[in-house]
């Protein structure tokens, strides 16, 4: 089924005018770590455990999905890095057979939000694969993933991670802009087959 089009607040946006994410350095110490085994409910109904896994999954990681009709925190635009979650989402979505073709096993969206909230996203956007929430901030603060205080709500800043057997590979960070994500991840595996 067609995903019906997100509402023009959420894709149409003009990077030009946001704020840009730095290299903060936040993430120089992922890329060989291994992933610990912390269990992630997914909006499949699933608990996915991304050290576990056998093979190469690619876990695209945003701050927070917004909702149609929901108003987004206040100044939400001017922190570097914040806007674009819809978008990356549904790059993601659209460049998922293309990047199973390129080498990954699975995809994944990572986030703090709780699965009640992103299957709601997973189902308006249709995507072909799981978000994972990571609401009690286990997987988060065991691998010093990268965050951001927003309202009171710690939330994951932007990232990609390429994870092969339980061990990160390679680190997309920062992220900008947001949709151009996934055809920067998939540039990246198909270079890896050459």
């Amino acid at each position: 089924m067609p995903a019906d089009p997100p509402p023009a607040q959420f894709l149409d946006v003009d990077w030009s005018r946001l704020p840009r994410p730095e290299d903060d350095g936040a993430a120089r110490h992922l890329p060989g770590s291994r992933v610990p085994p912390v269990a992630l409910s997914a909006t499949d109904g699933s608990s996915v455990a991304l050290g576990g896994l056998a093979g190469r999954s690619v876990v695209y990681v945003y701050p927070m999905t917004g909702r149609p009709g929901a108003d987004l925190p206040d100044g939400w635009d001017g922190i570097p890095g914040a806007r674009g979650c819809t978008p990356q989402t549904c790059a993601f979505r659209d460049h998922h057979a293309e990047l199973i073709a390129a080498g990954a096993d699975r995809v994944f969206g990572l986030s703090t939000q709780d699965s009640e909230y992103q299957r709601e996203a997973a189902q308006r956007l249709h995507l072909p694969f799981p978000l994972l929430s990571d609401a009690a901030l286990r997987l988060t603060t065991a691998l010093r993933l990268p965050v951001m205080l927003v309202g009171g709500a710690t939330l994951l800043q932007r990232m990609a991670l390429i994870i092969e057997d339980g061990v990160i590979a390679h680190v997309f960070y920062p992220v900008f802009p947001p949709d151009q994500n996934a055809a920067e991840v998939l540039g990246w595996l198909r270079a890896q087959q050459e």
